[in-house]
Protein backbone atom coordinates (compact mmCIF):
# COMPACT_ATOMS: atom_id res chain seq x y z
CA UNK A 1 0.00 0.00 0.00
CA UNK A 2 1.84 3.05 -0.95
CA UNK A 3 1.32 6.57 1.13
CA UNK A 4 -0.56 8.61 -1.57
CA UNK A 5 -3.32 5.72 -2.18
CA UNK A 6 -4.16 7.36 1.90
CA UNK A 7 -4.77 10.77 0.90
CA UNK A 8 -7.51 10.15 -1.73
CA UNK A 9 -9.91 9.41 0.21
CA UNK A 10 -9.23 11.04 3.31
CA UNK A 11 -11.81 13.80 4.60
CA UNK A 12 -11.04 17.63 4.50
CA UNK A 13 -10.69 18.81 7.77
CA UNK A 14 -11.71 21.89 9.38
CA UNK A 15 -8.65 24.27 8.67
CA UNK A 16 -8.41 22.69 5.52
CA UNK A 17 -12.60 23.19 4.96
CA UNK A 18 -12.45 26.58 6.71
CA UNK A 19 -9.53 27.48 3.63
CA UNK A 20 -11.46 26.60 1.25
CA UNK A 21 -14.07 28.82 2.27
CA UNK A 22 -12.23 32.01 2.29
CA UNK A 23 -10.74 31.29 -0.93
CA UNK A 24 -14.75 31.06 -2.18
CA UNK A 25 -15.79 34.23 -0.74
CA UNK A 26 -12.51 36.37 -1.67
CA UNK A 27 -13.02 35.04 -5.48
CA UNK A 28 -16.61 35.80 -5.09
CA UNK A 29 -16.07 39.07 -3.68
CA UNK A 30 -12.94 39.41 -6.19
CA UNK A 31 -10.47 40.14 -3.77
CA UNK A 32 -7.31 38.01 -2.77
CA UNK A 33 -7.30 35.13 0.38
CA UNK A 34 -5.13 37.57 2.47
CA UNK A 35 -7.49 40.54 1.31
CA UNK A 36 -10.33 39.02 3.15
CA UNK A 37 -8.51 37.60 6.12
CA UNK A 38 -7.53 41.03 6.99
CA UNK A 39 -10.72 42.61 6.65
CA UNK A 40 -12.75 39.58 8.64
CA UNK A 41 -9.75 40.53 11.61
CA UNK A 42 -10.70 44.32 11.53
CA UNK A 43 -14.49 43.30 11.82
CA UNK A 44 -14.02 41.02 14.65
CA UNK A 45 -11.40 43.38 16.62
CA UNK A 46 -14.24 46.43 16.10
CA UNK A 47 -16.93 44.02 17.19
CA UNK A 48 -14.73 43.08 20.23
CA UNK A 49 -13.77 46.68 21.04
CA UNK A 50 -17.64 47.54 20.74
CA UNK A 51 -18.31 44.72 23.26
CA UNK A 52 -15.88 45.93 25.49
CA UNK A 53 -17.84 49.69 25.49
CA UNK A 54 -20.74 48.38 26.18
CA UNK A 55 -19.71 46.26 28.74
CA UNK A 56 -18.42 49.18 30.30
CA UNK A 57 -21.21 51.10 30.05
CA UNK A 58 -23.80 48.62 31.50
CA UNK A 59 -20.97 48.66 34.25
CA UNK A 60 -21.00 52.62 34.69
CA UNK A 61 -25.38 52.47 34.77
CA UNK A 62 -25.34 49.46 37.39
CA UNK A 63 -22.43 51.24 39.83
CA UNK A 64 -24.49 54.80 39.19
CA UNK A 65 -27.91 54.27 37.85
CA UNK A 66 -29.31 57.54 36.48
CA UNK A 67 -32.14 59.42 38.68
CA UNK A 68 -35.53 60.05 37.96
CA UNK A 69 -36.00 62.52 35.19
CA UNK A 70 -32.24 62.97 34.69
CA UNK A 71 -32.66 63.20 31.14
CA UNK A 72 -35.95 65.10 31.22
CA UNK A 73 -34.72 68.16 29.61
CA UNK A 74 -33.21 65.88 26.90
CA UNK A 75 -36.38 64.24 25.58
CA UNK A 76 -37.59 67.14 23.48
CA UNK A 77 -34.03 66.70 21.59
CA UNK A 78 -34.53 62.99 21.08
CA UNK A 79 -37.95 63.36 18.77
CA UNK A 80 -37.09 62.66 15.35
CA UNK A 81 -40.39 64.25 13.24
CA UNK A 82 -40.52 63.08 9.41
CA UNK A 83 -40.32 66.21 7.02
Amino acid sequence: MSQSSGLRGRLPNKGEKNCNVVKSMAKKLGITRSGFTREALRAALARSKEREIERKHREGYLRKPPKRGEFQAWEKEQVWSEP
